[in-house]
């Protein structure tokens, strides 16, 4: 093959740390805009970004050249400095530690963008902790329930 062609599209999932409702509707709009600037800046493509009050759910196009490990490390250290730089009232703030990414095929991006695009109204009826653990068991992931939550 003459070129190099890939498709590597993720559905990052992480939380605060210990899943405290730190991100308000005043920080929200700003940290969306953030996160998508420190994507683009590494050659990575946002296509959706949402959340709630305690966790966040990015769909990122990620270049060949750049492991979702890496990808993600870059999201989270730059963000976590970033709101601890521009929202002082949020002392400490943190992600946690890890975070789980989901390979999405592109004929599932729109159900996928849609899915994240709607946080809000989607945990009204099932939290983070449920739709997690829905999350790693439809992906076929095996976690011992001690751990997974943190």
């Amino acid at each position: 093959m003459a070129n190099s062609f890939t498709s590597l599209n993720i559905h990052f999932v992480f939380s605060t740390k210990n899943r405290e409702n730190l991100i308000d509707d005043k920080m929200k709009s700003r940290l969306y805009a953030y996160l998508g600037g420190i994507a683009e800046q590494n050659k990575m493509i946002p296509l959706a970004i949402g959340g709630t009050k305690n966790h966040l759910h990015l769909l990122i196009s990620m270049p060949a050249v750049i492991s979702p490990s890496k990808g993600i490390q870059l999201l989270k250290t730059n963000s976590s400095r970033w709101i601890n730089e521009e929202f002082p009232i949020k002392p400490g703030f943190s992600w946690q530690v890890g975070y789980s990414g989901f390979s999405v095929s592109p004929r599932h991006i729109h159900n996928v963008k849609n899915y994240i695009n709607r946080q809000e109204e989607h945990h009204r009826i099932r939290t983070f902790e449920e739709e997690y653990i829905i999350f790693l068991k439809d992906s076929g992931i095996e976690y011992d329930e001690k751990f997974v939550l943190g």
